[in-house]
């Protein structure tokens, strides 16, 4: 049956985890929240160097155990240069365009402390540039970043402590509508964290047994595409990662139910993995569609080409307007975590997954050849086979 996800806890993780900046590279307080949270749930969270976070929930078995991953680090932008103006250039942390950077409130991070400033385009005002305001290219060389602080000059702004390299934190503009959407930067992927913690919450209260160890992972460089590459240990066989589909036309995607994800730019997730997905929507009557991401990546494939020989699929929640404007709907987070928490409470299909390297080809997997079986034609009278238009359709025979 399909563990019930306290809707509330989830919304109130995905709040909490939004108001933490946590660009790539600057991960420490999210690292820290989500280690006192595990803990709190009952897990005991391990980290690596740089914090990249691991804590093992134990089942009937070490080996061949299961991993599911989600990423804390978000996008964000660095000093590239201090301008004679005393404004700052940028470049992007993480793949995202400038177009939405103009007019984002930010938080620049210094070795003497925080400020506070905007990022425009370089022709901000239309009572001095007129049109040229709506002409000027998109791109990081058209922004710059505008401090709230005394300076006119770039020695004023060496003065204050600001410096090249600085990391620069865009802030969200969280909106939580009584509607269920929801709407901020950066859900990619602080709404893949809210529901792997709902869905741990919700397998630690029903006190749920796993056939094998669960490997909860939390990686802190996934939009610079490191991210799984170090954190995964010899004993998982499989992963899942929970992250962003992107609802946009050509997309399959969707803000309601879950997103199964058959490949990304890096090629097809595992046969075998994708299809237990698919069941266990089909089982546990979680909603859901497919969709192909060209433009995409995510932990598996960081994972992947680090050697690591598992099986890895992606689950994700619709999101609108990626890397951009973004907005989920907690329907999708409150599915994706069902299925998250079926997936670790099922039973193992391919149980030679268990070794890394096993002898010969038994109990290994295969996949349908054979030809479908398929209706047999039926005749129709003259009426049905005339193409229908925009009046009624044609009674089925």
């Amino acid at each position: 049956m399909t563990i019930d996800i306290d809707e509330s806890y989830l919304l109130a993780q995905l709040k909490a985890l939004l108001s933490i900046d946590s660009p790539t590279g600057y991960t420490d307080e999210v690292v820290r929240y989500c280690s006192r949270e595990l803990e709190r749930l009952g897990l005991t969270p391990e980290l690596t160097r740089r914090g990249a976070i691991r804590a093992v929930r134990q089942g009937s078995r070490r080996k061949g155990a299961r991993a599911i991953v989600s990423h804390v680090d978000t996008l964000g932008a660095q000093v590239k240069a201090i301008k004679e103006n005393g404004r700052l250039e940028l470049v992007p942390i993480g793949h995202w365009s400038a177009r939405f950077a103009e007019g984002a409130k930010v938080t620049i991070y210094t070795y003497s402390g925080a400020f506070r400033g905007t990022i425009l385009p370089l022709k901000a005002s239309g009572h001095t540039f007129n049109e040229e305001v709506d002409t000027l290219p998109v791109g990081w060389a058209y922004v710059e970043l505008r401090i709230d602080a005394m300076t006119r000059s770039a020695a004023e702004t060496r003065a204050l402590g600001i410096d090249i390299g600085d990391t620069v934190a865009i802030d969200t503009g969280t909106e939580f509508h009584d509607n269920g959407f929801i709407n901020s930067r950066h859900l990619d992927d602080k709404a893949g964290v809210a529901i792997c913690l709902a869905a741990i919450e919700a397998l630690e209260r029903t006190s749920a047994r796993t056939p094998v160890d669960t490997h909860w992972l939390f990686t802190i460089a996934e939009e610079i595409g490191v991210g799984a590459s170090s954190v995964v240990s010899a004993e998982i066989a499989s992963m899942l990662t929970v992250d962003n589909g992107t609802t946009a036309p050509g997309q399959n995607s969707s803000e309601f139910g879950v997103t199964i994800a058959m490949a990304d730019q890096t090629g097809p997730f595992d046969y075998h993995l994708t299809k237990k997905l698919v069941d266990l929507c089909d089982e546990n009557r979680i909603p859901y569609q497919k969709d192909v991401f060209r433009y995409y990546r995510s932990d598996s494939a960081s994972a992947l080409e680090a050697g690591h020989d598992i099986r890895t699929a992606l689950v994700a929640f619709g999101i609108d307007a990626s890397h951009g404007y973004e907005r989920i709907h907690k329907h999708a987070l409150v599915s994706v975590a069902k299925l998250v928490s079926a997936f670790a409470v099922s039973p193992v299909n391919i149980v030679r997954d268990v070794e890394e390297i096993s002898s010969g080809t038994e109990g290994f997997t295969s996949q349908p050849m054979e030809p479908a079986e398929q209706p047999a034609a039926r005749s129709r009278t003259p009426e049905q086979q005339q193409p229908v238009g925009n009046g009624p359709s044609p009674s089925v025979v």
